[in-house]
C-alpha cells in the first residue's frame, strides 16, 4: 500500500512522539511530575485504591475517600528485610523508590535496595474499546526483580491485603476462605453480614461481595490467611508464612487484622529479571439498583461467576499486559501530538480515575448500562451534569459507553414519573438509581437545573450522533427531545435565576455561559433533525440558534470580552460551553467571540490557572481545558495547560485529581476522584483525525 505524503508525515510524527515519550518517561518524567495521588487498583467507586504520598512506603494505600485500605509489600534481599509498600514499622527500612510512572492503564514503581532492583507494576486493563475486558474488576500486580550491581542476590517478596478493602468500617466482621481453581490458589475475604446494596451515600466503602487474591502456580510460592502481624513477622524473620490458616472467624476487621497474604521465593536473581504475578479482584455480586431492580456487574451477565472471572483473567494475562503497553504508548504519543507533553501526563493521570468513578452494569437482556457517581460532591448517581463534563472521554474512545450512561436517564425522563418539560438532574444516590433526589426531585421545580441539564442532553446526543455517523439512538426519544428543544427556545436565551452545573457558586440569573449552552443545544437539535431527514425542521432550529447567538453577542458584550451575566457589566467568566459550537461544526457564533475571550483570559491567569469567573479565585480543571480548547494557536492552548500541570505537580492536597481548586495557592476546594476529569480529553476531539481514529476502534 502506498501512503500519501500527508499519511507518511502523520505516521512519522506518531513514531517520533512515542520515542520521545517513552524515553522521557523513564528518565525525566518520574522526577519532574509528582502526581497528587497515584492509582493502584482502579475499577469502580468501591474498588478504587490509591497511594496518596510521594513514596509508596510513606503511608498505607487508601480508598479514594481517604480511608485506609492497606496493602503491605515486603522484600528480603540476602536475608535482610525491607518494605516497598506501606509504613508497617520505622525499624524496617524502606527500599529506595527511584521512580513512579503513571500511564493510562498502568502504574509502575521502581525500587532499589541491597544491590537489587525491583519493578512493581499495577495494571488495571481498562481498555475502553473492549467492554468484555473493561468490565472485569481485576488488577494485575507484577513483580520484576534483578541485580542492580552485577552480582547475584537472593530475593523473596511478600504482599498482603487488609480486610479494609471489603468493609465500610473496620469494626465490621469478616470471614475468609481458600480454594483452588486449576492452577490458581485463591484467597477470598468479605463481610460476614453481606448487606448487598443496603446503603446509599457518598463517603462509603463497599461492605458486601468478596475480595480475591489469586496466585497462579509459580516456583517458590506460598499463601496464608492469618493475622497481619503473624504473616508479616513470619516473612520478615524467616521468609516463611504461618503453617496454618487463622480460623477464628467471624471477627472484626480490626481484630488482629486478618489478611490475605502471598510470599514468593525467587531464589538468586541476576541481570535477567525474575518475575512473579498475582491478581486482585472484587466480585460485588450485584452492582446497582435501577428502579428497584438489582443489576449485575457487566462481567457477570449471562451467568458468569467469580471463578470464571479469575480463570479468564489469568489466561489473558500475557496478551492483556501487551495490549495495555501498546495502548498506553500509542495514546500518550497522540496526546502529546495534540496538546503537548504536560497535557499528555495530565490525561494519563485522569484515565483510570474517570472510569473508576463509574460502574458498568448489565441490564436484564445484557445491554451495558453505565452509572457515574458524584464522588465527594453529593453522592448522586447518573447525574447529567457529571456525565456532560466526562463525555469527551467516551466520545473519543467508545460511544457505546456514553450511550450506556444516557439510556437510564432518557428512559427515566420519558417515564410518567418525570413530569417536567426539561431533563432531570440525577437518578438517585449511588448505588441506588431509584429516582432523582437533588433539589425538588420529582416533587417541585425548586433548585432544579432546567436549562443546564436539557442543554447537556441535547449536546451529548448530537455529539454522539456525529461520532457514530447516525442519530438512530436519539431518534428513539424524538418527541421528548423536541419538547426539550422547544423549552430551550423559550427559556434558554436569557436564563432565569437558577443553578447551573457550577452549583457551588449559587443561583445566577442571566447567566451568559448557560445561555451559550442553550443556544448551542438548539443548534445541536437542528443537527439531529438534519441527520434524521427532517430538513425543514433543521433549518428552523439552526436559524433560530444563529439568531439567538446574534442577540447573545449584543447582550453579553463588555468591551474587550463578554460578561458573566447579561445584567452585570465589568464581570467575566469562562465560556467553556462555546467549545461545542466548534466541535460540532455548527458555526453559530462568530469566531471572533472565542478569540476575544481567549485573549482576555490570558490577562486573568493566576499561577495555577484561570479562575472560573471574576467572583472567586477557584477554578475547575475540566472547564479550564474546555476553555483552552477554544484557543487556536498551540502556544495559547499550552498557556492554559502549563498552570494546570503545575497545580497537579505542586498541590498540597494529596487526593485523586480534584477538579475544584484555588488558582493562587493550588489548594483543593472540594471534590476528588470524580469522573468529570475525563473532560480534559476534549482537546483530542478538536483534532478530527485523532477523534476518528480512536472512536473507530470501539467494539
Amino acid at each position: 500500500m502506498r501512503l500519501t505524503p500527508t499519511e507518511s508525515s502523520a505516521i512519522l510524527c506518531t513514531i517520533m512522539s512515542v520515542l520521545v515519550w517513552a524515553t522521557g518517561s523513564r528518565a525525566e518524567e518520574p522526577a519532574a511530575f509528582r502526581p497528587p495521588a497515584v492509582p493502584l487498583l482502579a475499577h469502580d467507586p468501591y474498588f478504587s485504591v490509591w497511594s496518596m504520598t510521594d513514596r509508596l512506603t510513606d503511608d498505607w494505600s487508601r480508598h479514594w475517600t481517604g480511608s485506609t485500605q492497606a496493602i503491605c509489600g515486603l522484600a528480603r534481599i540476602d536475608e535482610k528485610p525491607y518494605r516497598f509498600m506501606g509504613t508497617l514499622s520505622d525499624k524496617l527500612p524502606a527500599m529506595t523508590q527511584t521512580a513512579v510512572e503513571v500511564w493510562p492503564t498502568r502504574t509502575i514503581y521502581r525500587f532499589e535496595a541491597g544491590g537489587t532492583r525491583l519493578t512493581l507494576t499495577f495494571c488495571s486493563p481498562l481498555l475502553v474499546n473492549d467492554l468484555d475486558v473493561l468490565g472485569r474488576s481485576v488488577t494485575y500486580v507484577t513483580f520484576d526483580a534483578q541485580t542492580a550491581d552485577g552480582r547475584p542476590h537472593r530475593v523473596a517478596l511478600y504482599l498482603d491485603c487488609s480486610p479494609e478493602l471489603a468493609v465500610n468500617t473496620a469494626d465490621q466482621k469478616v470471614i475468609w476462605s481458600r480454594y483452588k481453581i486449576g492452577n490458581l490458589a485463591v484467597l477470598r475475604l468479605g463481610s460476614h453480614e453481606q448487606p448487598i446494596l443496603a446503603k446509599a451515600g457518598d463517603n462509603l466503602r463497599i461492605d458486601w461481595g468478596w475480595l480475591y487474591l489469586a496466585v497462579p502456580k509459580q516456583d517458590g510460592t506460598d499463601t496464608a490467611l492469618a493475622a497481619d502481624r503473624a504473616a508479616r513477622q513470619g516473612f520478615v524473620e524467616s521468609g516463611r508464612l504461618p503453617d496454618h490458616d487463622d480460623l477464628r472467624m467471624p471477627r472484626a476487621a480490626n481484630d488482629r487484622w486478618p489478611v490475605t497474604a502471598v510470599a514468593f521465593d525467587l531464589g538468586e536473581v541476576a541481570e535477567k529479571p525474575a518475575s512473579r504475578r498475582l491478581l486482585l479482584a472484587y466480585d460485588d455480586i450485584y452492582a446497582i439498583e435501577l428502579f428497584q431492580r438489582r443489576l449485575r456487574p457487566y462481567w457477570r451477565r449471562g451467568g458468569a461467576d467469580a471463578d470464571g472471572l479469575l480463570t479468564t483473567a489469568d489466561k489473558d494475562y500475557a496478551s492483556l499486559m501487551e495490549r495495555c503497553r501498546a495502548f498506553d504508548e500509542e495514546l500518550m504519543a497522540d496526546l502529546t501530538q495534540a496538546g503537548g507533553r504536560e497535557y499528555a501526563q495530565l490525561c494519563a493521570l485522569a484515565y483510570r480515575q474517570c472510569l473508576a468513578a463509574h460502574k458498568l452494569a448489565a441490564d436484564f437482556d445484557g445491554t451495558p448500562l453505565m452509572f457515574a457517581k458524584e464522588n465527594f460532591s453529593n453522592g448522586c448517581i447518573g447525574t447529567v451534569d457529571v456525565i456532560y463534563p466526562a463525555c469527551p472521554f467516551f466520545l473519543l474512545f467508545n460511544t457505546n459507553l456514553l450511550r450506556a450512561n444516557l439510556k437510564p436517564v432518557l428512559d427515566y425522563a420519558e417515564s410518567a414519573r418525570w413530569k417536567w418539560p426539561f431533563a432531570p438532574h440525577d437518578l438517585g444516590t449511588y448505588p441506588l438509581a431509584n429516582g432523582q433526589v437533588y433539589g425538588g426531585g420529582e416533587r417541585t421545580e425548586e433548585n432544579q437545573m432546567p436549562v443546564e441539564e436539557t442543554g447537556n442532553m441535547l449536546i451529548m446526543l448530537a455529539a454522539m450522533a456525529k461520532t457514530d455517523g447516525n442519530a438512530v439512538f436519539a431518534a428513539k426519544y424524538w418527541a421528548m427531545l423536541t419538547k426539550w428543544a422547544e423549552y430551550l427556545k423559550a427559556k434558554g436565551l436569557d436564563p432565569e435565576n437558577q443553578l447551573c452545573t457550577d452549583d457551588f457558586a449559587g443561583h445566577l440569573a442571566h447567566n451568559a455561559n448557560l445561555s451559550i449552552k442553550a443556544i448551542v443545544a438548539i443548534g445541536a437539535y437542528g443537527q439531529l433533525c438534519e441527520m434524521t431527514g427532517r430538513k425543514d425542521e433543521a433549518a428552523v432550529y439552526l436559524d433560530e440558534a444563529k439568531k439567538m447567538a446574534g442577540q447573545w453577542a449584543k447582550m453579553a458584550a463588555d468591551g474587550d470580552h463578554y460578561r458573566l451575566a447579561f445584567d452585570k457589566p465589568g464581570t467575566w467568566s469562562q465560556k467553556y460551553n462555546l467549545v461545542w459550537d466548534k466541535l460540532l461544526g455548527l458555526n453559530i457564533f462568530p469566531p471572533e467571540i472565542a478569540q476575544a475571550e481567549v485573549a482576555f483570559y490570558k490577562t486573568k491567569m493566576n499561577k495555577y490557572g484561570l479562575p472560573l469567573d471574576n467572583r472567586s479565585k477557584y477554578t475547575k480543571s475540566d472547564w479550564l481545558v474546555w476553555t483552552a480548547t477554544l484557543a487556536e494557536p498551540r502556544p495559547d492552548f499550552e498557556a492554559f495547560i502549563g498552570p494546570l500541570y503545575r497545580f497537579a505537580n505542586e498541590t498540597p492536597g494529596r487526593v485523586p485529581f480534584t477538579d475544584w481548586y484555588w488558582t493562587h495557592d493550588a489548594k483543593q476546594v472540594g471534590f476528588q476522584a470524580r469522573s468529570v476529569i475525563g473532560g480534559i480529553y476534549i482537546k483530542m476531539l478538536a483534532e478530527p483525525e485523532l477523534w476518528k481514529k480512536w472512536a473507530g476502534r470501539a467494539k
